[in-house]
């Protein structure tokens, strides 16, 4: 895995000095689109774990996402607003028991066939979500936002609603969860995984348990996707069905894909660009996705590392 080195991590400390300072001049609509940015980023950082970190390439990862952001309705229900300090350590807990549990199974795989079982994974608990009375039907449900208190109280009365605020949260989770990651790539555990991307097989032979180290690696990557979409139901204060679609573990594929596969930073950069693009693209044109697909394939073919590519970084 590709770690920015000491002065791309300047950079990003920047960029993320930039985004917090956007309440003071920027309007309601552009903190609202940042955060979904934010969001989207540590959504396309947990794929980046698997694809990047281990070399496994998943498409059920929206399972877990859409499970986080359900955690917020299946904590509060229709009933007052909960604790973020519950809802939050729910969510990252439930989606981290479904990788569990998808991931002893599919890990028995390997390649497309490890693909496609996250895709029947995923699909499956779309369908399980999709049409339940118990999780608000097909056409989805708003959820009261989570407020900021314990034991009843709440630490910023009337607050949680306001734009500034929930971009705050969401990259204050966003750089820890960043922080992390660069800790665990750098660890012994970060280089057994970078060994099972190289080659398995010689992992093995020398008496590594790798189904065991992949495991913990997928059920991180699931229980960082449920945190994301926790923040994703903070943020937007709606859930439905759509969320746990393999179309949104597409997304954030072509996330980490525009932003530099194998870059630990690449997903944060991938994010911001993409949901950009998408904006830029609606008001040029109605046909916003067929725009996004030829920029995405340019800079496939003309950026191989994506915009991660630049001379900033250090293996880890």
């Amino acid at each position: 895995m590709v770690i920015a080195s000491r002065r791309g991590h300047l950079l990003l400390g920047g960029a993320a000095l930039v985004v917090a300072l956007l309440p003071l001049v920027a309007g309601a609509y552009v903190l609202q689109l940042v955060s979904t940015a934010l969001v989207m980023a540590l959504f396309a950082l947990s794929l980046q774990l698997l694809v990047g970190g281990t070399g496994l390439v998943s498409l059920g990862q929206a399972g877990f996402f859409g499970l986080g952001a359900y955690a917020v309705y299946f904590v509060q229900g229709k009933g007052a607003a909960a604790s973020l300090l519950l809802t939050l350590p729910v969510a990252a807990l439930l989606a981290g028991l479904a990788a569990l549990a998808v991931g002893a199974l599919a890990l028995r795989t390997r390649g497309f066939f490890f693909l496609m079982t996250t895709l029947a994974f995923g699909q499956m608990l779309y369908f399980l979500i999709h049409d339940a009375p118990w999780a608000g039907g097909a056409d989805g449900i708003f959820v009261q936002r989570p407020n900021f208190g314990l034991f009843g109280l709440d630490y910023v009365p009337a607050r949680r609603d306001r734009p500034a605020v929930l971009l705050w949260t969401n990259l204050a989770l966003l750089c820890a969860a960043y922080a992390g990651l660069v800790v665990v790539m750098r660890s012994l555990f970060g280089r057994m995984l970078q060994g099972i991307k190289e080659n398995d097989h010689r992992m093995q032979a020398l008496g590594h348990n790798t189904y065991a180290v992949k495991l913990v690696a997928f059920v991180l990557a699931g229980a960082l996707a449920g945190v994301a979409g926790h923040q994703w139901a903070m943020t937007e204060a709606f859930v439905n069905p759509e969320l746990l679609g393999w179309h949104r573990s597409a997304e954030a594929l072509l996330m980490v894909l525009l932003g530099g596969l194998g870059a630990l930073h690449g997903p944060l950069l991938g994010a911001f660009a993409f949901i950009g693009l998408n904006e830029l693209a609606q008001l040029v044109t109605e046909r916003q996705r067929l725009v996004e697909g030829l920029v995405i394939l340019a800079a496939v073919l003309l950026l191989r590392d994506g915009l991660a590519g630049l001379r900033w970084r250090s293996r880890a």
